[in-house]
């Protein structure tokens, strides 16, 4: 049996569990801004999210969400590399690495910053805040497997439309600059 299809089923999930698997993935990082999350913690404030009601955590987690993206998007700029350009740049294109264990923690040093930022703009997104909406939109617009699928569905939730409408990203570009 091949392996399921993450990104179909990302596009395809209730919100509310897409938004708790977000959560979970961010436990760890999210803990070293002083936002603990159980599980139930995840799938209580995913509920609420998803429903568009209000929850306590709210503002610690858009402060978390946001110290969290800003610290990937630093990573990446210590690279030379804006996000949208670190999504499109092959690890053979970024210098500072002569071994291999340099080159594998530089990638993975890289794939985190990128995952995090993609999980903490949509969680932000969700929670009403567009300082990730562009850069998402880019993701959003691109072939990212996983990260695609989670953009698409944050930002159509967000701004209220169909993830798979005719003129998904011109509107939502008008949307974000809106």
């Amino acid at each position: 049996m091949p392996p399921p299809d993450r990104a179909s089923a990302f596009a395809s999930a209730p919100l509310a569990d897409l938004f708790s698997i977000l959560l979970r993935q961010l436990k760890r990082p999210l803990a070293t801004h002083a936002l603990p999350l159980t599980d139930a913690d995840a799938n209580r404030i995913a509920a609420a999210l998803a429903q568009r009601e209000a929850f306590t955590e709210a503002p610690a987690l858009v402060t978390a969400l946001a110290a969290l993206a800003e610290e990937s998007a630093s990573v990446l700029r210590g690279m030379g590399l804006a996000f949208e350009q670190s999504l499109d740049t092959l690890m053979t294109d970024i210098s500072g690495w002569q071994t291999t264990a340099e080159f594998l923690d530089i990638a993975n040093e890289k794939t985190n910053a990128e995952l995090r930022i993609s999980l903490s703009g949509a969680l932000l997104l969700a929670l009403g805040d567009r300082r990730w909406g562009a850069a998402l939109l880019h993701v959003a617009a691109g072939d990212y497997d996983d990260e695609t699928a989670i953009a698409r569905r944050t930002l159509a939730f967000a701004a209220g439309i169909a993830p798979d409408a005719p003129d998904f990203h011109a509107v939502l570009t008008r949307w974000l600059r809106g």
